[in-house]
C-alpha cells in the first residue's frame, strides 16, 4: 500500500495493549544511499522526550495513527547503535533541490509516497517554481529515474525518459 508523506508525519503513536496515543510522528530516520525510512522520531506523550520508532515495529497503519504492541517500541536514540550514522546524518527530503543529469533545475521536493509494507520510497513529488507551478503542475519521479542522492540535491534522469510524469493540473 503506497501512502503520501502526511500520513506517517505528525501522526499519533498507538499502543494495541493500552488503546491510547503514546506518542507522536515527528521525523524520519532516512537512509539516503537507498531511500528506505529505517524509523521515525517520535514525541514521547508521557515524558515528553524524542523517542525513535523502528520501522519493524510498527504493525499497522490505520486513519487514527500508527499501531504498535506497547510503548516499549519506543528507544532513546543513542541506544540505536545500527542506525547512529544515520540518526546523526538527519537527512530529510522535503525540500531538497531537484536536479537532472545534465544539470537542468527541476525544483523541490514537496511530498513523497512509500510502500508501506517495506518503507522505501517510491516517488517523490516535485514542486517547479510558482511559474512553472502554474502552468505545468508538479512532476512525479519514480525511484528508479533517482540517478543519486546528496545532501544538498537529488539529481534524477531526464524528464525525457521513462518515469516522470506530470501530476496535477494547470490552473
Amino acid at each position: 500500500m503506497l501512502v503520501l508523506s502526511d500520513r506517517l508525519l505528525g501522526v499519533a503513536v498507538m499502543s494495541l495493549r493500552t488503546g491510547q496515543a503514546i506518542a507522536r510522528t515527528t521525523g524520519l530516520v532516512l537512509n539516503p544511499n537507498n531511500l528506505k525510512i529505517e524509523g521515525f522520531y517520535c514525541e514521547d506523550r508521557y515524558e515528553k522526550t524524542e523517542l525513535v520508532l523502528l520501522y519493524q515495529d510498527i504493525r499497522d497503519l490505520i486513519s487514527q495513527g500508527i499501531i504498535v504492541n506497547d510503548h516499549d517500541v519506543l528507544v532513546r536514540p543513542d541506544d540505536l547503535v545500527r542506525l547512529k550514522k544515520l540518526i546523526d546524518l538527519d537527512y530529510v527530503l522535503i525540500g531538497k533541490a531537484v536536479a537532472t543529469t545534465d544539470k537542468k533545475r527541476l525544483g523541490k521536493v514537496v511530498d513523497f509516497s512509500t510502500e508501506f509494507e517495506t518503507m522505501y520510497i517510491q516517488k517523490i513529488y516535485v514542486t517547479q517554481g510558482v511559474i512553472k507551478g502554474l502552468t505545468k503542475g508538479n512532476l512525479g519521479i519514480d525511484r528508479n529515474q533517482i540517478h543519486e542522492v546528496t545532501d544538498r540535491k537529488i539529481i534524477v534522469n531526464s524528464p525525457l525518459e521513462s518515469g516522470v510524469v506530470q501530476v496535477g493540473a494547470a490552473a
